[in-house]
């Protein structure tokens, strides 16, 4: 559904316009400026403290290592610049009325022997982390790119699972999804440079963070505490991805960077290329203009080895051959044997333009492209037991051998894509006192799935068996379950499937300077809105007869590697893709599957977000205190279908029913914010925030959709209707959710920090599928599963942190989060901690590196709890520098081999096990810098 410009964004461009003439014509007497920037005229330091001692008035520079104070009295003045890991530079200046005074700063390592401390490599990349952190409003943390290259991390969720009270999903091995403090991915915020970023996948609202290459980010801000500034719809954090801006840097730069890649599990080798450019060109006298560029490409080819129990273990009854009578033992309804082998692709790319116009006017374009292909084939053997007889184990046995039992052998040919486009264009202008921020910015995700093709071979009267044992149970079958004659093609199902997501947002900050009875403060405020569309598109055809008696045997290769067990033989991907393409004519189409899957699945949601806030900030000596508000209003509209199957067995007939199903939904939110910030001294700091964010649901759960079954019968008893469903729910309220927040943090006087954070969160509205059956609204059905608002979930815990470098080039970098949370809130790990022990000097860069979290609750299935198993991986890299230009480096990944593991109620009872391999990386980086 498409609509006219809202209001907002109607009236934006007039604002802007008057702004920019006011600008124009306005003076900067009585101002100072600044840049802080290295000895070596390499790099502009972002989040360096400067304070003018007399007036007690202080900020941090931004990414270029820009400052300004406006209207400042004339007179003398002592100018302090602090930034971890160079010395403090103090400076004398003079303001004169009616004068613009400018002064440059060039600041010193700590260690002066080693230049390049601050300016490039690990520390260089802490050092600029630590001092955006130190001196943040709120509680952030922030990992730089030469920290993220200092490691071997794939994409953006790699990078950030190292931060402290951050964890990973991971996706075949590889990080993917990235929550905050034990909180579900779906409930943070994801922006690239500040506009929100919408999701390509259907139905959930979390960023797949793989999308992203690490190459083309300048750095990843985690935002833990939220100010009124900021959008509201962050219960675990905001996250925002910069990318690179030629102001970063003093000048000229480049890197190129080549990269081969091996993967013992598939003995496959993989390329990767990325290569960057920056240079500032020089309009005017008083006009820069900045441009940078960079690009990425990675290829990788890689596999996994799976074993999972569908459905879980439960109670059984079956009927001992030997004696004839029931006997109940906890067991399997079906176990399966996967194969993957997949092949995923990456492309970044990055145009970022600044335009300078001296220190007050400021105008950018930022621009990301990022795309990734997924190509998997995957084998699937299916051991059916639940309609074998039980022969062999006695009662409450973990061991079961089948007779009379079923096995399907399938494939899944897929190729998915998915891409993120971001475009940004803003400015920021300062008028003596008064600063103004603007962008618009439009990001369109999407992931497309052509032509899937999934292949059913079924087969029945095999000899089947397991046990329990360890994480992988261990399978038996009679020599016909390996025989692919005996497996005769059942189903075809092809699909066509897309998912798109638009988001189009403006913002308008304004804010002032004050002084209010001698002590320095700033009035702040703004509007937002933003226009956000969600298409899901399901095309779905199902073919179950006129296969002409083949049998998977017409297919049959090799057998794959697999080490969880005898797995028989392939089945031809091309073969099968080729037998489809020509007899597809002669198929019978299943229309009934065919429009339930294709309709039920399919829908359009609409989300408007008006938001406006005000806030005012105060330093009272050495306490700076933040309070304000945001208000946030809401417009939701969904529409999709009402699809149910009728099935009468009286009259031998089916049919399905499909009707529009639209819906609309309005909320508001008011939401108070309060933040302080004392700094004890330099070192030492304390924070406290008291803040209200929510969570919308995700589109899935509050998507219009209905898929409804009604089956009648008819026996001796009368006719019987038994009617069940899946369905959407439009009404869902958001998450809502109390944060407290206590933080201590020292730093050092070298690169280092200690830390210590204390934080509770009270969850209202949280949303779960249950059976709704009940509730009044669904009378005759006898179940209907539906996400609901459940009742509160509270979650407390504490963060620690601790990271020195010492003068001999020994670095440790440790944290720990410890959560107690109420049972039942998904992904949630009680532990997540990170380990780094490493190395540096002039020549050499090594570390070894751990992520660790433990289990984590899942769901429930068959009134057990599903939990993923605790997860270890470490890492290793080493550098070395042949000269300032050119360094080599080779990265362990996964060393241990650590699988993914998912347990139903006891460990020992397997619900996914799934493993990867090692990966071994080896490349070349040149730079100018």
């Amino acid at each position: 559904m498409k609509q006219s410009l809202p209001l907002p964004f109607s009236k934006s461009y007039q604002a802007i316009a008057l702004l920019l003439g006011v600008f124009a014509s306005g003076t900067h007497a009585n101002t100072l400026q600044g840049q802080v920037g290295d000895t070596q005229n390499k790099a502009f330091f972002e989040g360096a403290h400067v304070k003018i001692v007399e007036l007690n008035k202080h900020i941090s520079t931004s990414r270029d290592g820009r400052f300004v104070f406006a209207k400042l009295p004339a007179g003398e003045y002592t100018l302090e610049i602090t930034y971890i890991g160079a010395q403090p530079s103090v400076k004398t200046i003079t303001i004169i009325d009616d004068q613009l005074t400018q002064v440059a700063v060039k600041l010193k390592p700590v260690q002066e022997d080693l230049d390049n401390i601050i300016v490039v490599g690990q520390r260089a990349g802490q050092a600029g982390a630590f001092n955006r952190q130190k001196n943040a409003d709120g509680i952030v943390s922030v990992v730089s790119a030469d920290g993220i290259g200092q490691l071997p991390d794939q994409n953006a969720a790699e990078a950030l699972q190292r931060l402290p009270g951050m964890y990973i999903q991971r996706d075949q091995g590889e990080g993917r999804f990235v929550g905050i403090r034990g909180i579900d991915p779906g409930l943070n915020n994801v922006s690239i440079n500040g506009a929100n970023v919408p999701s390509p996948e259907a139905g959930v609202r979390s960023v797949a963070m793989d999308v992203i290459p690490s190459e083309i980010i300048q750095s990843l801000e985690v935002s833990k505490t939220v100010t009124p500034d900021m959008d509201a719809s962050a219960i675990g954090g905001s996250i925002n991805v910069k990318s690179l801006s030629a102001f970063d840097r003093q000048g000229q730069s480049y890197s190129f960077t080549a990269q081969g890649s091996y993967n013992e599990q598939v003995s496959e080798s993989s390329p990767k290329l990325s290569a960057s450019f920056s240079d500032i060109f020089a309009l005017s006298n008083d006009t820069q203009l900045g441009v940078a560029t960079a690009v990425s490409w990675f290829e990788r080819k890689f596999g996994s080895h799976n074993m999972e129990t569908d459905g879980g273990w439960m109670a059984l009854e079956q009927e001992e051959a030997s004696t004839g009578e029931d006997s109940e033992f906890y067991g399997a309804e079906e176990i399966e044997q996967r194969h993957y082998l997949v092949t995923r692709e990456r492309l970044g790319a990055a145009l970022n333009l600044d335009l300078h116009h001296n220190t007050f006017n400021k105008y950018y374009l930022r621009t990301l492209y990022s795309e990734f292909s997924d190509d998997e084939y995957r084998l699937r053997n299916e051991y059916k037991y639940d309609k074998g007889k039980y022969i062999e184990a006695e009662s409450g046995s973990s061991a079961a051998y089948f007779t009379d039992a079923e096995m399907d052998r399938d494939t899944k040919d897929r190729y998915e894509e998915q891409s993120i486009l971001s475009l940004v264009a803003g400015g920021e202008h300062i008028l003596q006192s008064w600063f103004v921020e603007y962008n618009l910015g439009y990001s369109k995700s999407d992931e497309i799935e052509p032509n899937r093709l999934d292949v059913d071979f079924a087969g029945e009267g095999f000899a089947l068996g397991y046990g329990s044992l360890g994480n992988a149970p261990t399978l038996a079958h009679s020599d016909n379950a390996h025989d692919l004659s005996n497996f005769a093609l059942d189903e075809i199902v092809s699909e066509h499937n897309l998912s798109e997501d638009d988001a189009l947002s403006f913002k308008l900050d304004v804010s002032k300077d004050l002084v209010i009875r001698g002590h320095n403060a700033q009035l702040k405020a703004g509007v937002k809105y933003s226009d956000r569309e969600k298409r899901n598109l399901v095309n779905t055809r199902v073919y179950d007869d006129g296969f002409d008696d083949v049998t998977a045997m017409q297919f049959a290769t090799d057998s794959p590697e697999y080490d969880l067990g005898q797995f028989g033989s392939g089945l031809s991907r091309s073969g099968i893709r080729h037998f489809f393409a020509e007899n597809q004519a002669h198929f019978t189409l299943n229309q009934l599957e065919t429009d339930i899957e294709s309709k039920g699945k399919s829908y359009t949601s609409e989300e408007h977000v008006a938001a406006a806030y005000v806030m005012a900030s105060i330093d009272i000596n050495d306490l700076n205190v933040i309070a304000g508000l945001r208000y946030e209003d809401t417009d939701y509209e969904t529409s999709g279908s009402r699809v149910e199957l009728l099935k009468n067995e009286i009259e031998d007939s089916e049919q399905v029913v499909i009707a529009p199903w639209n819906v609309s939904k309005s909320y508001d939110h008011l939401l108070p914010n309060l933040t302080l910030r004392y700094a004890y001294s330099d070192e030492l700091i304390t924070r406290f925030a008291y803040t209200h964010t929510i969570a919308r649901p995700s589109f899935g759960d509050a998507a219009a959709f209905q898929l409804l079954e009604s089956e009648t019968s008819g026996d001796e008893d009368g006719i019987q209707v038994e009617r069940k469903g899946e369905v959407g729910n439009p009404d869902l309220n958001p998450y809502e959710s109390s944060n407290l927040d206590l933080s201590i943090e020292y730093y050092p006087g070298k690169i280092g920090i200690m830390s210590a954070g204390l934080f509770h969160k009270n969850i209202d509205n949280f949303i779960a599928k249950q059976q709704v059956q009940g509730n009044g609204n669904w009378d005759g059905f006898e179940e209907v599963i539906q996400s609901v608002n459940g009742g509160e979930a509270q979650l407390s815990g504490i963060e620690l942190a601790y990271t020195k470098n010492f003068d001999s080039g020994l670095m440790i970098s440790a944290n720990g989060t410890f959560i107690d949370a109420d049972e039942g809130l998904p992904n949630q790990s009680d532990t997540v901690a990170n380990l780094m022990i490493g190395y540096e000097n002039d020549e050499i860069s090594a570390r070894l590196s751990s992520s660790y979290k433990s289990k984590s609750y899942i769901m429930t299935e068959n009134d057990a709890r599903v939990h993923q198993d605790a997860h270890n991986q470490i890492d290793f890299s080493v550098k070395y520098f042949i000269d300032e230009q050119t360094q080599v480096y080779f990265n362990a990944v996964n060393l241990t081999d650590e699988p993914y593991y998912v347990y139903h109620g006891e460990q020992r009872y397997n619900y996914q096990y799934e493993s990867y391999g090692r990966a071994y990386q080896l490349g070349i980086t040149l730079s100018s810098f």
